[in-house]
């Protein structure tokens, strides 16, 4: 999907820091120096390669510049256990392309991060070291628990004063995340605290690229689809019994959102968008009798239907209804009234994770520290 630039609202706005980070030491040294610095995160994950660079404005960061590519990093990956080559040439390409982007615009702070393709792949260590010897570039392997903290992180700002807890699920290519979250009340919140603190969380290893490679085919059928909801709804019950999330839910002030290209591809057909528009998604709250409805639309067309709709496409038509059954999945567990759509992810949580270390030197701490748990 275009990555559209615009603004995406703060809870608190940066303030400037002289501090600036090491560039590695095979590229030319340092990044430059600002008079207005830009912030830069990159999300290597099973199925995508994406790059957010953001510049702080009053109300947040304005987007400045992104990359977004589709790499298939995890293919083949659940049937051999290791990254193969073709599938790491392609993501080193793409690599190689933002880091270009990176080195020719003055930034100040930069963090990149890999998920689970390389957590999972037994030569992901190995692949991550030919990264920085061919582009100069680091990506850190991070848990699964600072998986669900970013996502967390970036879809904070939508949060409401009338909510009491929120439930976040992030459908990614080799693994969905849920997390539980705390809304503290405002008054109680310290300056540079978090707006929302993870209670608990669940890594799935079902994500659109792994269920596509087992499923195959068999996910365009009512059988096959129905199949991988039972096995995903197996999963969060377990997950439902130990927090008691369908109490809290029927208790009120309890907010679904998801994030994931499976839901935004939901609301643009729901909204009926002609193409796809992030800023007509992110953030909208559909009414879940809208989001059933795009669901069954989706399953009806079918291959070809996919592949012609300007949600979907032909590069992502493999991928739609596998992630439409971890959805139904979530759904079915937790029937929750509406659903908040939010086209933001990992490098958005740590554009505002940076930001607010900035600001605020107490939170610098704190990140770092949950960074390590």
């Amino acid at each position: 999907m275009p990555d559209d630039l615009q603004h995406l609202r703060l809870t608190e706005p940066p303030l400037p820091n002289p501090a600036l980070p090491e560039r590695p030491a095979q590229v030319h040294g340092r990044f430059a120096v600002s008079p207005a610095p830009a912030y830069a995160a990159l999300d290597l994950g099973t199925n995508n390669c994406r790059l957010l660079i953001g510049s702080p404005t009053a109300s947040g960061f304005r987007v400045v510049d992104s990359f977004s590519r589709i790499v298939r990093l995890g293919e083949g990956l659940a049937s051999t256990g290791e990254l193969a080559e073709p599938a790491m040439d392609r993501a080193v390409a793409a690599l190689a392309a933002c880091a270009d982007k990176l080195f020719r615009r003055p930034i100040r702070q930069f963090q990149a991060v890999a998920t689970e393709a390389c957590r999972r792949a037994g030569n992901g260590a190995a692949f991550l070291a030919r990264v920085e010897a061919e582009t100069g570039l680091r990506p850190r392997i991070i848990s699964a628990r600072e998986e669900a903290e970013l996502a967390m992180e970036s879809c904070a700002p939508l949060l409401e004063e009338t909510d009491r807890r929120a439930l976040l699920f992030d459908i990614g290519g080799g693994s969905t995340e849920i997390a539980w979250i705390r809304v503290p009340p405002r008054g109680s919140r310290l300056p540079g605290a978090p707006t929302a603190e993870l209670i608990g969380y669940i890594s799935l290893p079902l994500g659109v690229v792994t269920l596509a490679e087992r499923a195959g085919a068999s996910c365009f059928t009512e059988e096959g689809f129905h199949a991988v909801v039972e096995e995903v709804a197996t999963h969060l019950l377990a997950f439902d019994r130990v927090h008691c999330i369908g109490q809290e839910i029927r208790a009120g002030g309890v907010r679904l959102i998801g994030t994931s290209g499976t839901v935004t591809t939901l609301a643009g057909v729901a909204l009926a968008l002609p193409r796809y528009r992030r800023p007509l998604v992110d953030g909208r709250t559909l009414d879940m009798g809208m989001a059933d409805q795009a669901l069954g639309d989706l399953f009806a067309l079918g291959r070809a239907g996919l592949a012609a709709h300007p949600c979907v496409g032909p590069d992502r038509v493999d991928f739609v209804l596998p992630g439409c059954a971890v959805y139904a999945a979530i759904r079915h567990v937790w029937p929750l009234p509406a659903l908040t759509v939010a086209d933001r992810g990992l490098r958005e949580g740590m554009l505002l994770r940076m930001m607010r270390a900035d600001r605020w030197p107490g939170a610098r701490a704190a990140t770092s520290r949950r960074a390590v748990t």
